[in-house]
């Protein structure tokens, strides 16, 4: 088996030609937005989560909008996405980021891994994909 950093190397070259083109995936990337969609990817569709993350952007820009705006207005627009858990956690979250992190996502995975919700394959996906750590 070869080793991980040489896994990574071949990861990163083929990703270009061949990752599908997501919403979330802009150039540059960001972190908030990169985060929400982590929250609404965890057991809903990417159809679904394409429809309604704009919608959720829109309403919640940054984490300083959703901490200051109650977990039933986010509840309220996660509707139709189920497991709303997901929907609290983000919204605790948001809360923390404004609390512990200057209202920002954190930009390393162990900070991320600190926020409700957040476990190790969304901290590491945030962490790599808009930070650019391994």
């Amino acid at each position: 088996m070869p080793p991980d950093n040489e896994v990574a190397a071949a990861i990163e070259r083929w990703f270009p030609d061949h990752a599908r083109p997501l919403s979330w995936r802009t150039t540059p990337r960001d972190p908030w937005t990169s985060l929400v969609a982590e929250f609404m990817l965890q057991q809903t569709q990417v159809s679904r989560v394409e429809e309604r993350l704009a919608i959720m952007l829109d309403r919640f820009p940054t984490p300083g909008h959703m901490a200051s705006s109650s977990v039933d207005d986010v509840l309220a627009l996660w509707s139709g996405l189920g497991y709303y858990r997901r929907a609290r956690l983000l919204h605790a979250a948001s809360v923390a980021m404004v609390a512990s992190h200057g209202g920002r996502v954190p930009e390393d995975a162990r900070a991320l891994r600190s926020l409700p919700g957040i476990g190790p394959y969304s901290a590491g996906s945030i962490a790599s994909i808009c930070f650019g750590q391994r």
